[in-house]
């Protein structure tokens, strides 16, 4: 049995999925670009600016289902270019101060809305 998790204070999918599924103990958390629900806009200052954008509307996701950053098991991060593979990284790793997940870094051709960054992660309750 599977329930969708949707949270008001991240954005609102663009295409036909949930922002996040819960299946038994496991969430899955589809990939989150730098869009402030607030606003509807993208965030289009630095990479950090984007990554941290990113980390806050997985944060209220995860936040919605009732778990943390902690129960985070693995993560999917897809970058516009390895040359900003240092600096995303200096942003995420302040939500992973300890015990972080797996995860793997892929450069890509293109991201939804020629965003630089896109995340997302599978957690446990």
């Amino acid at each position: 049995m599977k329930q969708i998790i949707n949270s008001s204070k991240a954005p609102a999918p663009i295409g036909p999925y949930s922002q996040a599924v819960k299946s038994g103990n496991t969430l899955y958390v589809s990939g989150q670009i730098p869009i402030d629900q607030e606003s509807g806009n993208l965030v289009e200052g630095t990479i950090e600016e984007e990554t941290e954008q990113v980390m806050k509307n997985i944060g209220y996701i995860l936040e919605e289902a009732g778990i943390t950053f902690q129960n985070v098991l693995k993560c999917s991060i897809f970058v516009a270019s390895m040359d900003d593979f240092a600096r995303i990284n200096e942003v995420y790793g302040k939500y992973f101060a300890t015990n972080p997940p797996a995860r793997e870094t892929v450069e890509v051709s293109k991201l939804p809305k020629g965003v630089n960054v896109e995340i997302s992660c599978i957690a446990t309750f």
